[in-house]
């Protein structure tokens, strides 16, 4: 009589493409909604920055259909990689569990923010901004698509293309060791991720506060990428973004 195996934990199940792919869609599929209707009423092309980039890659490799082709692209490859692993493991995906994803993501929003906040206090002695996200001047509706874009945009970006990207090059053109590579990877792709919010006309004034803030936070998405995958970290980005934006009562 063979032994049956035993059922995959939730930790393991949510990490699985058919979830943590399947989680992320409503998620670009709010973001896109939205920004389309605040472009309606504004007409000033406003989107999230790291969208914004992958954009205007898009337009100088493609032309001025690129970012509809990239999109496209994006959205077939994450429903196939989904359906794929939901094919190789039967039973479907079951509602219940992207409700706990979507409660596990509100619970580390609130834990990113004051456990990455205390960090930042403790070094600089100085209660900084605590926002990953800036929305001065910015009518709430432009604001919340930005809060969404980001969760789902910058997590691919400096995430999913950057922080892998580093990795790979440590890995296989300097030839270190997981550890320090990975070390490398997180790193310096939180700079950059955190130098990426001062630039362009929506960036903040430099400051060394939410500068350290953003690259705390970067090193703890990071972390929450390898240990959750995709999905939960880039609604846990979005929610958080979305809970100081409520917070401010902007």
């Amino acid at each position: 009589m063979m032994a049956t195996a035993a059922p995959a934990s939730y930790w393991t199940v949510s990490r699985s493409p058919r979830y943590s792919l399947t989680f992320a869609l409503p998620l670009l599929l709010l973001y896109e909604v939205l920004a389309i209707a605040v472009n309606q009423s504004t007409a000033t092309g406003l989107r999230n920055g790291a969208d914004l980039l992958l954009r205007s890659l898009a337009t100088m490799l493609l032309g001025a259909s690129g970012p509809v082709i990239v999109g496209g692209l994006l959205v077939v490859v994450m429903v196939a990689l989904a359906v794929r692993d939901a094919r190789r493991h039967p039973g479907g995906v079951r509602p219940r569990l992207l409700v706990v994803m979507l409660a596990e993501s509100a619970a580390l929003a609130i834990a990113f923010g004051i456990v990455v906040g205390l960090i930042t206090a403790r070094l600089l002695d100085v209660l900084g901004a605590l926002a990953i996200g800036q929305f001065e001047g910015v009518p709430w509706p432009s604001a919340l698509m930005i809060s969404l874009g980001a969760g789902l945009y910058e997590e691919l970006v400096f995430r999913v293309l950057l922080v892998s990207g580093l990795l790979a090059a440590a890995r296989f053109l300097f030839g270190w060791g997981r550890a320090s590579a990975a070390a490398f990877a997180v790193i310096t792709g939180a700079l950059i991720f955190s130098a990426f919010h001062y630039v362009g006309p929506y960036g903040d004034p430099l400051e060394l506060p939410s500068f350290l803030f953003r690259a705390i936070a970067g090193v703890a998405f990071s972390a929450l990428y390898v240990t959750r995958g995709f999905g939960i970290t880039a609604w846990t980005h979005a929610l958080y973004d979305v809970f100081v934006l409520a917070a401010r009562g902007a």
